[in-house]
C-alpha cells in the first residue's frame, strides 16, 4: 500500500488544489471502508455456510435413522417415543435454521449498495388471538409530545396495537402493547410516536417469558412439546406442536452466542470432559422412557465428577456413579 502524501512538504500550492486533493482522500476513504465492510460480510457469509455443511450432515444422519427405524431391522428401529422426540429436535433445528438464514440474508442485503435488491422479509399469516383471554394493556409514550412549532403539546391522533402471547403460572394472557400517535393540531409538523419494543422473536405472539416456560420444560420437566401443546389447549389456547418447534428452534438462534460462550467456559475449566447416553422417564401414555444426554465434567483443581445439568450448575456425584 502506498503512503500519504504529505501536502505539507508543498507550501506553494494553490488552495484549489489541496481542497481537490483532500476530496479525493476523503473519497478513497470512504471506498476503503466499504471494502473493508464487504470482505467482513463475505467472511461471515463464509463462516455460516460452514455451520450449515454441518448442520447438513447432522440432518443426513437423523434422516438415516429415520429410515433404519421404518425399513431396517427389528433389532434398529427407535421405540415409538424416541421418534417422536427425534421428529421434535429435527422440526426445532429446521426452524433454527431458517431464522439464521435470514438474519445473514439481511446483513448481505444491507451491505449492497443497491436498496432495491434488499431480501424482502417473510411475512407471516396474520392470525388473532383468541378473544377470551384477558388483555394487559402497556401504554408506551413518546419521551417527549411538546410541538416543535411551539404551539404547546401535540394532539392524539391514533394509536398503534400489537398482541403477544404471554404466560403466568396455570394462567394465560394476551399483553396489548399501545403506542399512540400525536401530531400538531395546526397541521405544522410531522407525527410523534415512541418505538416499539425490541422482542426476542419479532412479528410473533410469544412473549420472552413464555419462550423460557416451554423452553425450560422439555428437559427438566420432561414435557416434549406436543404434552406442552395439550395443555396450552387445556387453558383455551389452541397452539399445534409444530408452532412450538418453530418457535424453539428461532429461540435456540438467537441464544445460540450465550450458548457458546457457555460451552468456552466449560472447556476453560475442566481437565476432562464426559457425554453419556442415558434414560429418562418419559410423560406420555403408558411405560416410556426417553432418552436424553447426561454429560459430566472433571476440574483437576476440584477432584469430582459434576452432572451438567440443563440450569447450567454442576450436581456432585457419588465417587461409584
Amino acid at each position: 500500500m502506498s503512503q500519504p502524501i504529505d501536502l505539507s512538504q508543498f507550501p506553494d500550492l494553490p488552495v484549489e488544489v489541496l481542497k481537490a486533493f483532500a476530496a479525493v482522500q476523503f473519497e478513497l476513504s470512504v471506498e476503503r471502508a466499504a471494502r473493508q465492510h464487504e470482505q467482513a460480510v463475505v467472511a461471515e457469509k463464509d463462516a455460516f455456510i460452514s455451520e450449515l455443511k454441518e448442520l447438513i450432515e447432522k440432518l443426513e444422519s437423523q434422516v438415516q435413522d429415520y429410515r433404519r427405524t421404518k425399513f431396517g431391522p427389528k433389532s434398529e428401529k427407535l421405540d415409538p417415543a424416541q421418534m417422536e422426540l427425534a421428529l421434535e429436535d429435527l422440526e426445532t433445528a429446521i426452524a433454527e435454521t431458517q431464522a439464521q438464514i435470514a438474519v445473514v440474508e439481511g446483513k448481505i442485503a444491507a451491505s449492497g449498495s443497491d436498496p432495491e435488491k434488499a431480501v424482502p422479509r417473510k411475512q407471516r399469516k396474520a392470525r388473532s388471538l383468541p378473544e377470551h383471554l384477558p388483555r394487559v394493556e402497556r401504554v408506551i409514550e413518546p419521551d417527549s409530545i411538546a410541538c416543535p412549532c411551539g404551539c404547546g403539546n401535540m394532539v392524539r391522533i391514533g394509536e398503534d396495537r400489537t398482541e403477544r402471547l404471554d404466560q403466568i403460572p396455570a394462567c394465560y394472557q394476551v399483553i396489548v402493547t399501545i403506542r399512540p400517535k400525536y401530531a400538531c393540531p395546526k397541521g405544522r409538523t410531522g407525527v410523534v410516536q415512541a418505538r416499539a419494543p425490541a422482542h426476542l422473536l419479532e412479528g410473533s405472539w410469544p412473549t420472552e417469558a413464555l419462550l423460557a416456560q416451554i423452553a425450560v420444560s422439555k428437559p427438566s420437566e420432561h414435557m416434549p412439546l406436543n404434552r406442552q401443546a395439550t395443555v396450552m389447549a387445556r387453558h383455551g389456547v389452541p397452539i399445534d406442536r409444530t408452532v412450538l418447534a418453530d418457535w424453539m428452534g428461532r429461540t435456540g438462534a438467537a441464544i445460540a452466542p450465550v450458548v457458546d460462550r457457555m460451552a468456552m467456559l466449560l472447556k476453560q475449566g475442566s481437565s476432562r470432559l464426559y457425554v453419556d447416553e442415558t434414560t429418562a422417564p418419559g410423560v406420555g401414555s403408558g411405560p416410556r422412557q426417553d432418552e436424553n444426554w447426561l454429560s459430566l465434567r472433571y476440574s483437576a483443581r476440584r477432584p469430582r465428577l459434576e452432572r451438567i445439568c440443563a440450569a447450567g450448575r454442576g450436581v456432585p456425584l457419588s465417587a461409584g456413579a
